[in-house]
């Protein structure tokens, strides 16, 4: 399960004495193209897709021995995305052997079921359910 969550691109080391010699070998171009901007913004929500397991949801997943390989971590995060087109808040993701409540504004799984849980056939606190 170690090797199936993502870590953000934004944790690495930081190197200052770079970031001021950049600056100051490279002159800074005046001349500022209109799509500059809008590529970026779109490749950086594009990136935006990963999902994010809560304390409580990645010890669910352990306990009960839920394993999510990058497929499925893949299939969830497009769940999210088709939720969210739907105007939904927190919705069920149903998997072959277990049920994720996950968070869609923030693009959390906030909890984790088994097939033994799920038997109890009650689940509060969502809007909408995606079925992969």
């Amino acid at each position: 399960m170690a090797n199936a969550m993502r870590v953000s691109n934004y944790q690495r080391p930081v190197n200052l004495l770079e970031i001021a010699q950049q600056g100051s070998l490279q002159p800074r171009s005046k001349e500022v193209r209109s799509g500059d901007f809008k590529e970026m913004f779109s490749r950086e929500l594009a990136d935006d897709r990963s999902v994010h397991f809560s304390k409580h949801a990645s010890r669910r997943l352990f306990s009960r021995d839920i394993e999510l390989n990058e497929g499925l971590i893949e299939g969830i995060a497009n769940a999210i995305d088709k939720a969210e087109e739907k105007g939904s808040k927190d919705t069920l993701i149903l998997i072959d052997d277990a049920a994720l409540i996950v968070s869609i504004r923030n693009r959390t799984v906030v909890t984790a079921f088994d097939r033994d849980n799920l038997r109890d056939g009650v689940v509060t606190s969502i809007d909408s359910a995606v079925i992969l």
